[in-house]
């Protein structure tokens, strides 16, 4: 495409994944041990006892979630925090000054924190992978909702760190928005299983059809329409990247 600015897309992506990279134990080894804890608790002390559900073994039934939910999480906190701390310590008029366009601007961080989100996805995945073979049915659509996934929460991370002025602040949109979303998603459960209305409330959670859908194309095993799921991908990425486009064009909380 003419008039874009690769040089500077590609400078500023190298710039965030240099900046995750250069703390890598508290940014990728941190958080992928973290979710492993999760598979011990809930899988070794209680995949014995657990249910199969679809007929696929507990432990393999969670491995698809706790490496979406490890994807998630981290590509939120990459872009978030890139642009608070760049806020907090005053110089986000690099950004703002750099000759780069919103879409430019959107594209360096995002891919920073898609690329955050499926590093860290991938470490969990092979330590995963180590204890307990997962089959991956369908590794295109595994693919799919893993940078679909890790897309629509770095474009949620822009919005919460273009909305926080303060780590506290992050931090309440962390711990009550987006842990909430992941771990309520049916990662460790099987959604069919949930009595109304908490199973009805489970499918208006966008976040359960990028879990689903991974997992079927790791397990084969899905609970929503594998189509739906697709679109529910699709329609969140396009309407949250045209609202971050917006707001970074508009200087929103950058400017003050």
């Amino acid at each position: 495409m003419e008039g874009v600015n690769w040089i500077g897309v590609a400078t500023l992506y190298r710039r965030e994944v240099r900046r995750f990279l250069s703390v890598g134990a508290q940014t990728v080894g941190g958080p992928a041990v973290g979710t492993l804890l999760f598979l011990v608790v809930f899988g070794v002390a209680l995949g014995r006892h657990a249910p199969t559900p679809g007929g696929v073994p507990y432990l393999v039934f969670i491995i698809p979630g706790l490496v979406m939910m490890a994807i998630a999480q981290n590509a939120f906190a990459n872009t978030s925090s890139s642009l608070l701390i760049a806020k907090v310590q005053g110089n986000i008029v690099d950004l703002l000054l750099a000759p780069l366009g919103p879409g430019e601007l959107l594209a360096g961080l995002v891919l920073g924190g898609v690329t955050r989100g499926l590093l860290v996805g991938a470490l969990t995945a092979l330590a995963a992978w180590l204890v307990v073979p997962l089959p991956l049915v369908i590794p295109a659509l595994a693919l799919f909702y893993a940078v679909g996934g890790a897309l629509v929460f770095s474009l949620l991370g822009v919005l919460g760190g273009l909305w926080a002025q303060k780590m506290d602040q992050q931090a309440a949109v962390t711990n009550f928005v987006i842990a909430p979303l992941t771990l309520l998603s049916g990662t460790f459960y099987a959604v069919n299983t949930l009595s109304e209305p908490f199973r009805s409330i489970a499918y208006f959670d966008p976040v359960f059809y990028i879990v689903d859908g991974f997992r079927h194309g790791v397990t084969g095993m899905s609970e929503a329409p594998p189509l739906v799921g697709v679109l529910v991908v699709l329609v969140a990425n396009a309407l949250l990247g045209a609202l971050c486009h917006r707001l970074l064009a508009s200087g929103w909380r950058l400017r003050q």
